[in-house]
């Protein structure tokens, strides 16, 4: 059996949650939860239609967005040891956003990369009754799941080093993209994960890309702009077949889809 990759949960940070439950429903067949009774914040779980639980989506305070919180997708890493894996990355020249916070599924922590890009890195904890459970958020062939994770920055080596140091992440093939660089594919344990490319434009700040499988790319591109959304680039073939958009939601998060072209 491969290891567990290292993408184990995704969490949409949003201004307008019930807004947002709504549009990815429409564009990928989520079913948001509704928030728990009780919790302190406003966290709704997102589960695919197989059943699997994918990530979250977290409704951001006026306070968060005073601090400078926008809507944007983020990607949980996982690591055998948070303490460790943070004092190295913090050493490495990534920086804290959110520190340490514990929950029952394991503890996590907010950073930002060395070259700026915010994730979030947490040590899991399965439950007791399933000591060998697996995230089920990143799966490749999944429907609802997410299927490509891509890094867009300000220094592709310097980030590809990073990524493989407190990782394990890989990068064995490339592909050229002209005076735009290298499309740096990410391999862990055999399974392909993303990319790591230099940014596009001289606007944009490094950040995480989460492509989600769908059914039909064309459906999910005339749902998306149906319900509110803003497609940015696509649909275009990629190599293996699929077909991908790129899109910003009605609350400015930006997400991509992927999977057959479809009707």
């Amino acid at each position: 059996m491969s290891n567990q990759v290292p993408f184990c949960w995704y969490e949409l940070m949003t201004s307008d949650a019930d807004a947002a439950s709504g549009f990815y429903h429409a564009v990928t067949g989520w079913t948001v939860h509704p928030e728990q009774a009780g919790s302190a914040m406003n966290y709704r779980m997102v589960e695919a239609a197989d059943g699997a639980m994918i990530g979250g989506v977290l409704g951001l305070t006026a306070a968060m967005q005073d601090r400078g919180a926008r809507p944007c997708w983020l990607p949980y890493l996982a690591v055998p040891d948070i303490d460790e894996a943070l004092s190295a990355m913090l050493a490495d020249g990534a920086r804290t956003i959110m520190p340490r916070t514990d929950i029952p599924q394991g503890s996590f922590a907010m950073i930002a990369d060395a070259q700026g890009a915010p994730l979030y890195v947490m040590q899991p904890r399965p439950p007791e009754n399933e000591p060998d459970a697996r995230s089920e958020a990143f799966k490749a062939d999944g429907v609802g799941h997410a299927h490509w994770n891509e890094l867009a920055t300000s220094d592709a080596i310097a980030a590809k080093a990073f990524y493989a140091r407190h990782f394990g992440f890989e990068f064995n093939n490339v592909m050229p993209m002209g005076e735009a660089g290298d499309y740096a594919f990410i391999d862990f344990d055999g399974v392909a994960l993303g990319a790591v490319m230099p940014i596009m434009g001289p606007a944009r700040t490094p950040a995480w890309l989460i492509y989600f499988g769908v059914a039909s790319v064309t459906a999910a591109k005339a749902a998306i702009e149906q319900a509110g959304g803003t497609v940015m680039m696509g649909p275009h073939e990629v190599p293996g077949g699929d077909w991908i958009v790129v899109a910003t939601d009605p609350q400015g998060a930006t997400f991509g889809v992927v999977g057959p072209k479809g009707e």
